[in-house]
């Protein structure tokens, strides 16, 4: 999973979907056999429209035997409603929160954080669904071999910042950690380097030990002289 991994290289394509007709004991049944906590619901040209989770389905339980009267109703007046829901359609959650198959994995778990959500439908620009991405499938990167980490830390970042001059710059990893070891010509360098090796897929933390000497600054352009009146 070299480069830039993208929600399309972690997703499930095999996607489990309800269409807005399905009833109550078909979508708790799906869930169930699947273990999912969450479905996407489709349309009749397969676009998705809404999502039905555990929590549209709770409601059904929660008022079948309290009488929360009409301020309890005023309070609740969703939930009320979704107790009362039969299909998918009437149960879902709508618009759907979704993200495309080329967002960054970065991307989908800050839209995942801010909307409080376990789990994405992947959705192409022509609306239809093209898989779903969930917290676990973010964490995979982070699976990937220590070698891998490494090699793609030395072509990518050492190579382009310091060359391959010798002594190169070391790179070990060890459980996701970096730690790059050796003398350079510029420290300004060193933060770079820092950043580009904490940008790589599956990095969990860069130790950098880089030494060397910070070039001068160059030396600031000779004044203009003074012009002088002619007589």
């Amino acid at each position: 999973m070299a480069g830039n991994p993208t929600v399309s290289d972690v997703m499930t394509r095999t996607v489990v979907a309800l269409r807005t007709g399905a009833v109550f004991k078909d979508i708790a049944a799906t869930m169930r056999q699947w273990h999912v906590s969450a479905l996407p619901v489709l349309d009749g040209e397969g676009n998705v429209v809404g999502v039905v989770s555990e929590a549209d389905l709770l409601p059904k339980e929660e008022y079948r035997e309290t009488d929360v009267g009409r301020y309890g109703q005023a309070l609740h007046l969703a939930d009320v409603r979704k107790a009362a829901a039969v299909t998918a359609g009437e149960l879902m959650t709508a618009p759907a929160v979704t993200v495309a198959p080329e967002a960054t994995l970065a991307q989908a778990a800050r839209i995942m954080a801010r909307r409080r959500v376990k789990r994405l439908p992947v959705v192409g620009h022509d609306g239809a669904l093209k898989g779903i991405v969930s917290r676990s499938d973010l964490l995979k990167v982070f699976l990937r071999d220590d070698e891998d980490i490494a090699g793609e830390v030395r072509r990518e970042v050492v190579v382009h910042l310091f060359g391959t001059r010798p002594p190169p710059v070391g790179v070990e990893v060890h459980d996701g950690v970096v730690t790059l070891t050796g003398r350079v010509d510029d420290t300004a360098l060193v933060p770079v380097a820092t950043l580009l090796t904490r940008a790589v897929p599956g990095v969990v933390d860069v130790h950098c030990a880089l030494t060397g000497r910070r070039h001068p600054d160059p030396e600031p352009d000779p004044p203009y002289p003074e012009r002088t009146a002619s007589a």
